[in-house]
């Protein structure tokens, strides 16, 4: 008989599965709960498990002199520790910690090993997912260095708008200076750039979103391209 997904499953990288590799997978899934600020992988220890994100966000990020400095995000789309166990390797250096609380489904790296050794279907969705998160890491690159602050900030907020239900966002200043690079004083000023524009509103410890569209006119490209991956390799759109 066909194997049915459950109805309540969330992470898409999951949904877009083949019948046959979810079920593969689907003993060794357990559910947990991801807490703010809770560091799921740690830079240069062994990733021993990994996380299929139903709700919430982690951050991958530097951790050079306990200044933080984000080059990727992974919500509901993704799995946390995908990089290093699709391409062999025991450790990262980077550091994977919650940004938005939620929940996830873990796995173990030897019961999604084993899985990958016997499904070359799944083997190649994970490696077409890491294409796409390397995609995302190289267009932070692109960002970093060559866009003004306002047009960062305005990429990241489309990126967790995506990641979240509705149009408000929990991102603090902390948070915003390490995915952005720059002291509080720069997201301050940059935030109310934005709202000035009538982009976003601002309140305290959260982020409306009014205007997708002025937001996507800052990004000067930056947005949209690992999104389109995604789209084109995973859910074959």
């Amino acid at each position: 008989m066909p194997h049915h997904r459950p109805s309540t499953l969330r992470n898409r990288l999951l949904r877009a599965m083949a019948p046959e590799d979810f079920a593969r997978l689907e003993p060794h899934l357990e559910p947990i709960a991801l807490q703010l600020r809770e560091v799921v992988i740690a830079a240069d220890a062994a990733v021993d498990e990994l996380f299929f994100i139903e709700t919430g966000m982690v951050s991958i990020s530097t951790a050079h002199d306990e200044r933080r400095i984000e080059v990727s995000l992974v919500g509901s789309e993704g799995l946390v520790g995908a990089v290093p166990v699709a391409l062999d390797c025991t450790t990262t250096p980077h550091v994977h910690f919650v940004q938005l609380a939620g929940e996830a489904l873990s796995i173990g790296r030897d019961a999604l090993c084993a899985a990958l050794a016997e499904s070359p279907t799944l083997r190649r969705l994970l490696l077409r997912y890491v294409h796409s998160l390397i995609v995302q890491i190289t267009q932070t690159a692109y960002a970093h260095a060559s866009l003004s602050l306002e047009s960062r900030l305005a990429r990241w907020v489309l990126m967790c708008h995506d990641r979240t239900e509705g149009d408000e966002l929990v991102l603090t200043h902390d948070f915003l200076s390490m995915m952005l690079g720059v002291q509080r004083a720069g997201v301050t000023l940059a935030i109310q750039n934005l709202e000035g524009a009538g982009r976003i509103r601002a309140k305290r410890r959260r982020i409306e979103v009014l205007d997708r569209a002025k937001l996507l006119a800052l990004t000067n490209g930056s947005y949209g391209t690992p999104e389109a991956e995604y789209a084109r390799l995973i859910e074959g759109a």
